[in-house]
């Protein structure tokens, strides 16, 4: 099987809400970021966020809405765009 092919939603999700994650690539507006022209980068390699939810794409993979604070943006990402940086932390009562 091609990892093309892998339907990662036969695993958990590689990150949780609340990770702080770091992009592995520059993110550019694939036309599905509202606001910004088709094309326009949207962060850069290296830029951190937080994880705020988690769907799904495809049916096959996870995305991750990943809050980026200095921008101002939630960007979708997944998770080959994505390493973890730290993991969130659980909230105590």
């Amino acid at each position: 099987m091609r990892p093309s092919d892998e339907i990662e939603l036969e695993e958990p999700p590689a990150f949780n809400i609340g990770d702080k994650v770091r992009l592995r690539k520059v993110i550019k507006n694939d036309g599905t970021f509202p606001g910004q022209e088709i094309g326009v980068i949207l962060a850069t390699k290296g830029d951190t966020g937080y994880v705020a939810s988690i769907g799904t794409y495809l049916q096959r993979s996870y995305i991750y809405a990943v809050h980026f604070l200095d921008k101002g943006f939630v960007i979708g990402c997944l998770k080959k765009e994505l390493e973890l940086v730290e993991k969130g932390q659980e909230m105590t009562e």
